[in-house]
């Protein structure tokens, strides 16, 4: 297993956590604008919890959850120009870039669970 700092899909999520709090930063809704920022920072920390818990199948649980947690951060960003907070254009890239990172977080799993195969 590689150090959770080399991996893509975690990487990824840091990305995607650094727009997201810097779009939320004078967002006035605090209600969403926590939820938000705390689910989209829950992704790239379950990746380093589980890659530092030291099995496969505690790293694939934990993958898991970061994968329902990039959902829910899609979830959210399909809200996001309807309640004014971005473009939909902004809102489009992003879902996208959390789709991306759903999709190699589901073959990291996928891989994992074969027996790295």
């Amino acid at each position: 297993m590689k150090v959770f700092e080399d991996l893509r899909i975690w990487q990824d999520a840091q990305g995607i956590a650094l727009e997201i709090y810097e779009m939320f930063k004078d967002n006035k809704d605090f209600g969403f604008r926590d939820q938000i920022q705390r689910t989209v920072i829950s992704i790239s920390n379950n990746i380093a919890e589980g890659s530092e818990n030291g099995s496969d199948a505690m790293m694939i649980r934990y993958l898991k959850t970061s994968k329902g947690s990039c959902g829910e951060v899609k979830n959210m960003l399909y809200l996001c120009p309807k309640l004014g907070y971005c473009s939909n254009e902004k809102a489009v890239e992003l879902i996208g870039r959390c789709k991306s990172l759903t999709n190699a977080i589901g073959a990291f799993i996928a891989y994992l669970a074969n027996g790295k195969k």
